[in-house]
């Protein structure tokens, strides 16, 4: 199946629900993820740093060169690395790379023979990304600031799609992971950490924009997920791993309320159209 060509789209005013704009949803995120950049020490309604790391299984010797202060600004979900290998020679696209953490133990993975595009909508992560990245990969590994539903990235480009903690806090989803599709080549792969509620966030507090900054307004329930994933060009979706990732966090919040879990899960980029529509004709069988 190939995927669709990117469009320019049109600038307007996107209403995420009654009563908040994308505009105003983006410029809180950008807010709250630029205090994580400059001040990860503060204290959020999610853990951050190398506490963290530990409690997502990330191997110490992946963050052997990266610098402390990259890693004090990491505040993923889940692991991408624990659900398949990133093997030598592979291009891989980070999506809200953040600090660049991620990106950094990919780009070690991919070798100089690979490639790692990081992608991040908020400026200070950029510019804290391309300050810490290691020598040693610095030739194939690029940072750039942009937008996952617009990622700057040619079209069949990567082998690997990673992200983590981000995809929650897109209000267009379809958008996103269409993009994904764009940007890999038939047969790529997804290994995403992200997060997911057992019950539906209502509509008053998709209203609340620190609801969106704390990942919780835009998580999906599963079976949401898995029928966006697969509406957008994927197949043999799967979570493989979930946990709870808020608890204990510095500051309180709702998630509990949501029964909001951190997973990783992967797909595959169908292959053709009958590979996706083989997939797309078993959705109603599983539920």
């Amino acid at each position: 199946m190939k995927a669709a060509s990117k469009k320019p789209r049109k600038k307007q005013p996107l209403q995420v629900e009654e009563g908040l704009h994308l505009d105003e949803l983006r410029t809180a995120i950008r807010r709250e993820y630029e205090a994580v950049a400059c001040d990860p020490g503060r204290g959020f309604h999610f853990h951050t740093g190398r506490r963290l790391t530990t409690m997502l299984g990330y191997e110490p010797e992946w963050l052997d060169s990266i610098p402390e202060s990259t890693i004090a600004s990491f505040a993923g979900t889940g692991n991408p690395f624990a659900i398949a290998p990133i093997w030598s020679g592979e291009r891989v696209v980070d999506v809200g790379c953040g600090a660049g953490m991620d990106s950094m133990i990919a780009a070690q993975m991919v070798g100089p023979e690979g490639r790692v595009i990081g992608v991040d909508m908020t400026p200070e992560m950029i510019d804290k990304a391309r300050m810490g990245t290691p020598s040693e990969v610095s030739d194939h590994l690029d940072f750039r600031q942009g937008y996952a539903e617009e990622l700057p990235v040619p079209d069949e480009w990567a082998d690997v799609v990673i992200s983590n903690g981000v995809i929650n806090l897109t209000p267009d989803k379809s958008a996103v992971f269409t993009e994904m599709a764009r940007a890999l080549k038939p047969g790529g792969r997804l290994q995403i950490a992200d997060i997911i509620v057992d019950r539906p966030v209502p509509l008053e507090s998709k209203q609340q924009a620190d609801l969106w900054t704390g990942c919780i307004a835009g998580a999906l329930l599963e079976e949401e997920l898995r029928m966006i994933v697969t509406g957008a060009g994927f197949v043999d979706f799967d979570i493989t791993w979930s946990a709870d990732v808020y608890e204990g966090a510095p500051q309180s919040s709702s998630a509990r309320n949501f029964g909001t879990m951190g997973i990783n899960f992967h797909a595959r980029k169908a292959v053709d159209a009958g590979d996706w529509n083989r997939e797309m004709d078993a959705i109603p069988l599983l539920y």
